[in-house]
């Protein structure tokens, strides 16, 4: 996390006595990360975070692969997924790899009947279209349009949506998710060349605190499976915390695009990092300004990363019939570059109105049924 955040009730300091009213104790949890070398939390609680009642059902949710070895472009039409009730079950894997999974999600109702816990990713949403809130453990956040929601792994947490018309684009990643480390200093703060900082990240503002005994559901990802486990006590009982492992929201709106007198390369648009991908934000940007500038991107070979680039709003410069909601995916070892005619329509430009957020795996993504059920599978002859 960026920075250091507190909410709630804490004790002046860590593992020593936290008394209720009653005098009876809190229950302190250490909420961490890669053992203990990692970013984590403090959690005090009004009940025992682990008291289990009832384990039922276990069932799979891995993506079911089509493609495993796949050197072929596509472009997926994301809006065909069909908008679906349960909040889990819209979850469609579209590319998924040992390292992560790019899923498209059209949930229609809010998750209320259970709570959900990723135990083996963090996971990104971004959100497409829909407003409302975020309800976790750890505090609560508001979304909107263009939010980035980076939800670390273990958090439990639940989603309100304003409406039912609402499309995610998620990454679920293995790895941890981190803002990249050459926009911050050695103290962990963002330089001042970073296209955003600190004041752009919206933390928890509010905790729900129940003090409450009973039956509560919570589903509980691991290893591509779900597991349902019933708790004795409310998961949201948390008086306060504190530390650098929480939920957070970026807007892809307050992203500062780097611009200069040529053609910059990707890396300049990088929001996000693992040591297995990153994810950038191609947003609304001022064009080249030497005289004679190509705006439109080079011709380039992919080697060692697969490029997925999610087509949010706007007019996508580079490529042709080409719609909000798409998908396109440009595997590694062979070269991708602009449409027939793009370059040429790109000279004299003066600004693009883009809107789109990229992923660029370092090992193969393999292809789902999922993704073949919206894909369109001529989309590699489209640079005859």
């Amino acid at each position: 996390m960026p920075r250091y955040h507190s909410l709630g009730k804490i004790p002046h300091k860590r593992h020593t006595q936290f008394r209720k009213p009653d005098g009876s104790l809190y229950h302190e949890q250490l909420f961490g990360t890669i053992g203990f070398d990692g970013m984590y939390s403090n959690s005090y609680h009004e009940h025992r975070p682990t008291m289990v009642k009832d384990i039922k059902r276990q069932y799979s949710v891995a993506p079911k692969i089509a493609k495993e070895n796949n050197l072929q472009s596509y472009r997926l039409r994301g809006f065909q997924v069909k908008p679906e009730n349960d909040y889990l079950e819209s979850r469609k894997a579209v590319l998924t790899n040992s390292d992560c999974s790019i899923i498209l999600s059209a949930p229609k109702h809010s998750l209320e009947d259970y709570f959900y816990k990723n135990a083996d990713a963090d996971e990104l949403l971004f959100i497409h279209k829909g407003s409302g809130k975020l309800r976790t453990h750890l505090g609560n956040l508001d979304f909107k349009y263009g939010d980035y929601l980076l939800i670390p792994r273990g958090i439990i947490y639940q989603i309100d949506f304003d409406t039912e018309d609402n499309r995610l684009f998620i990454v679920e990643s293995r790895r941890p998710i981190y803002t990249p480390k050459r926009y911050r200093n050695w103290f962990g703060q963002h330089l001042e060349h970073s296209p955003f900082c600190e004041r752009d990240i919206r933390v928890p503002y509010e905790l729900e605190t129940n003090d409450e005994k009973g039956d509560f559901l919570i589903k509980v990802k691991r290893k591509d499976e779900i597991i349902e486990m019933v708790y004795a006590s409310h998961p949201f009982d948390v008086v306060g915390y504190d530390g650098y492992n929480y939920p957070y929201a970026f807007s892809i709106h307050d992203f500062e695009p780097i611009t200069g007198r040529i053609h910059q390369p990707p890396p300049v648009h990088q929001t996000f990092e693992t040591d297995a991908f990153v994810i950038c934000s191609f947003c609304p940007r001022l064009y080249d300004y030497h005289p004679e500038s190509i705006p439109a991107p080079y011709n380039h070979s992919n080697i060692d990363s697969d490029e997925v680039l999610y087509y949010v709003d706007g007019d996508f410069m580079s490529r042709n019939d080409i719609d909000a909601g798409h998908i396109s995916l440009h595997p590694a070892g062979i070269p991708h570059g602009p449409h027939p005619g793009a370059v040429e329509r790109s000279i004299g430009k003066k600004k693009s109105n883009e809107l789109a957020v990229m992923v660029d795996t370092f090992k193969p993504l393999m292809v789902t049924e999922e993704a073949m059920k919206i894909a369109d599978e001529d989309y590699y002859k489209s640079w005859l």
